[in-house]
């Protein structure tokens, strides 16, 4: 339950806040979370970014006060946290499918989106299979491209550079290298936001024992302890179900925390598509 309050506390304090510039880090700081794993939580639970979140519980507002007040756009722009009446039309099109001022002359529809609460439910009828098991570092080799997690380019990014490495031979290649003791092709999310703000680094890469091959690099992957899921079925909607298990389910139950250090998404050969196909995330765990 504690988990779970701190989310909540997160959302309230967004909430409390939405007229105001607020960071991430300020509002993973309710969470007692990092603004890295914070903003992952949040998109595994929410399907979008805390960024999406404010813009849309924004403009929510917004539209309310338009057609139940006689102040101008230009003051709701500012108020809503837009420099010009431009932006503020932009966005506020984006979202409702009309402009501002159609709205205030009540034609067309327009959306809203309700304030978020966390509401505990039964769940556990489908059970995970996990293991949790000590494993002495080792090294990886591969390929990275970095991320910000500010306004979701992650989410975006990472499916574009699957669909590019499984074109260009480099998740053959690094199969063929995979001499570690992990089997399989890996991808590894690290938080780099203590060296760059709001920053993550996604590597496509294999455990590998040897000199790093030309064009790719080499990261050494700490000792942990690993909470080990199984995920049977085919990609992408079975990995991102356990995923959601893991956050929804497992760690408010577990007793566990995640360390901070880098998780494994594990993909064995085979066709990913199958029904039948094995995978694993690996989370260290403390």
């Amino acid at each position: 339950m504690a988990w779970i309050e701190a989310l909540q506390r997160a959302i309230d304090y967004m909430e409390e806040h939405l007229l105001e510039e607020i960071t991430v880090e300020e509002i993973a700081r309710q969470a007692n979370s990092s603004p890295f794993h914070f903003q992952r939580t949040f998109a595994l639970l929410t399907d979008i970014s805390v960024g999406e979140y404010l813009r849309r519980r924004r403009l929510t507002l917004a539209a309310g006060e338009l057609c139940s007040s006689d102040a101008r756009i230009i003051d709701l722009a500012l108020k809503y946290g837009y420099d010009t009446p431009e932006a503020f039309t932009k966005a506020f099109r984006r979202q409702h499918g009309i402009s501002p001022s159609e709205a205030r002359k009540y034609t067309g529809k327009l959306k809203s989106y309700s304030r978020l609460g966390i509401q505990v439910s039964l769940k556990g009828a489908e059970p995970m299979q996990y293991r949790v098991v000590e494993q002495e570092g080792f090294e990886v080799i591969g390929i990275k491209e970095e991320y910000s997690y500010a306004n979701g380019e992650n989410l975006a990014g990472i499916p574009k550079l699957w669909d590019r490495v499984n074109q260009d031979g480099t998740c053959d290649f690094l199969l063929s290298k995979n001499n570690g003791h992990v089997k399989g092709l890996l991808g590894v999310c690290a938080d780099q936001s203590k060296i760059q703000e709001k920053q993550m680094d996604y590597w496509v890469a294999a455990a590998y024992d040897g000199e790093t091959p030309d064009g790719y690099l080499k990261m050494e992957i700490p000792a942990s302890k690993w909470a080990i899921f199984e995920v049977h079925g085919p990609m992408p909607d079975a990995m991102q179900n356990v995923w959601k298990q893991i956050f929804t389910e497992w760690f408010p139950s577990s007793g566990y925390q995640h360390a901070g250090t880098p998780e494994l998404e594990v993909y064995t050969a085979g066709n990913s598509a199958a029904p039948d196909y094995y995978s694993e995330v690996w989370i260290p765990v403390k």
